[in-house]
């Protein structure tokens, strides 16, 4: 079974949505604890929240497997993006509250990793690479939309309040100067959600790695504050507190399109 889904959109914007999945191998979940298998950690409903990227033309793809099992956005040899700093890895064995995935002497080993390597990350980010190449190849730049999200607190990874929007673009590194200038303005042009730009979030190793401005592909992450679309404690899914978020993500993919020339 291909590991993700890939809609194929007609528009210079890939929305890549790497801890969308839930699902959990039987035989990987059963060796781990109750409320791991819950996937608790997941980047819940940020597939509906991005749902109405489509209509805009928006490319979108997303895994099927959770963060658990192996992390999209950490590199494969498993190094840290943030040195210092307290961060789950590759195939994490914590959850973010500190607490342990595993029952004891059951975490993965190094040759169980590999595999998780070889049968999701790569498959995964083979596909997002073909597709960015497509868009470019057709646009002439394309714009990587990385739609991530997070409880508000997380003691473990950052201290008190998440802001509400955190842009991260490996200091602007991933995206051009122009770009990542005209999504602040929409941040400071509005009053509803409070943000950050490269603070506790920098973007992960999708935006560090494929962000290459000077080659045509600007790459931007979007880390959300779930308590903003969801309740925090259920999970469950708030349309009516989602549609601001959407409204504003909105207008910043419309930033996004708009700073794609037109190929005639």
């Amino acid at each position: 079974m291909i590991p993700y889904t890939l809609h194929r959109g007609n528009a210079p914007l890939l929305i890549s949505l790497p801890h969308n999945g839930s699902a959990i191998p039987d035989d990987i979940g059963a060796r781990m604890k109750r409320r791991a298998r819950r996937s608790v950690d997941t980047d819940w409903h940020v597939a509906e929240l991005y749902d109405f990227a489509r209509s805009m033309g928006a490319s979108v793809i997303k895994p099927f497997a959770s963060r658990y099992v192996v992390d999209l956005n950490r590199p494969s040899d498993g190094h840290a993006l943030y040195p210092g700093k307290a961060e789950t890895g590759l195939a994490p064995t914590v959850m973010f509250d500190g607490s342990p995935i595993y029952r004891p002497g059951a975490e993965p080993d190094a040759a169980e990793i590999a595999d998780r390597v070889t049968r999701w990350w790569k498959p995964y980010h083979q596909a997002l690479g073909d597709e960015i190449a497509r868009l470019r190849k057709q646009f002439g730049r394309v714009v990587l939309w990385e739609g991530h999200s997070i409880r508000s607190e997380v003691p473990m990874l950052f201290d008190g309040r998440l802001p509400d929007f955190n842009i991260g673009t490996a200091d602007g590194a991933s995206c051009s100067p122009g770009l990542q200038e005209a999504l602040v303005g929409v941040l400071e042009g509005q009053g509803d959600y409070s943000f950050a730009v490269n603070g506790r979030f920098k973007g992960g190793h999708i935006t560090r790695h494929y962000g290459r401005p000077d080659k045509g592909i600007d790459a931007i992450q979007l880390e959300l504050s779930q308590i903003n679309y969801m309740d925090e404690e259920s999970f469950e899914y708030l349309p009516r507190k989602a549609a601001g978020v959407q409204a504003l993500i909105g207008d910043m993919l419309k930033v996004c399109l708009a700073s794609v020339p037109a190929v005639s």
